[in-house]
């Protein structure tokens, strides 16, 4: 699975080489919601979407100083390649958390401790790609 996302670069987190031909159906006029899978406790703070296939959601747990992350799909469907993607913004590379694999509805969540930090935050669904850097800080 490390093959189909690239680690984060020293400026961006960017897709791998096996979105290279990864088909994606249109995505229905509607957004995708956060669906809660990070767990109780964890309020989104942050949102991108992920061309028009959905979106990925960054979200945190005041009570323990966590970051999650989660794409999630417009609709689910047949399994997409998908990933999602989280890292401090002062980490190495190497240290970001990542799921990646073909799913129906969404990809994560991943968790990253995050209390006075800034975050670096990636989704992928099919051939979209969406990354942030270094916003939420604190």
């Amino acid at each position: 699975m490390q093959k189909t996302l690239k680690k984060f670069a020293a400026t961006a987190m960017v897709a791998g080489a096996a979105l290279a031909g990864t088909t994606a159906l249109a995505a229905p006029a509607s957004a995708a919601t956060y669906n809660g899978a990070c767990g109780s406790g964890y309020t989104v703070v942050n949102s991108a979407a992920v061309g028009s296939q959905g979106t990925v959601f960054l979200t945190y747990n005041s009570s323990n100083g966590y970051n999650c992350a989660v794409t999630v799909r417009n609709s689910p469907g047949s399994a997409v390649l998908m990933a999602v993607a989280l890292k401090r913004s002062s980490d190495i590379p190497e240290n970001a958390k990542q799921d990646t694999g073909y799913y129906t509805t969404y990809a994560g969540p991943v968790y990253v401790h995050g209390e006075d930090a800034c975050m670096d935050w990636q989704g992928i669904i099919g051939s979209a790609n969406v990354h942030r850097e270094g916003t939420n800080c604190g």
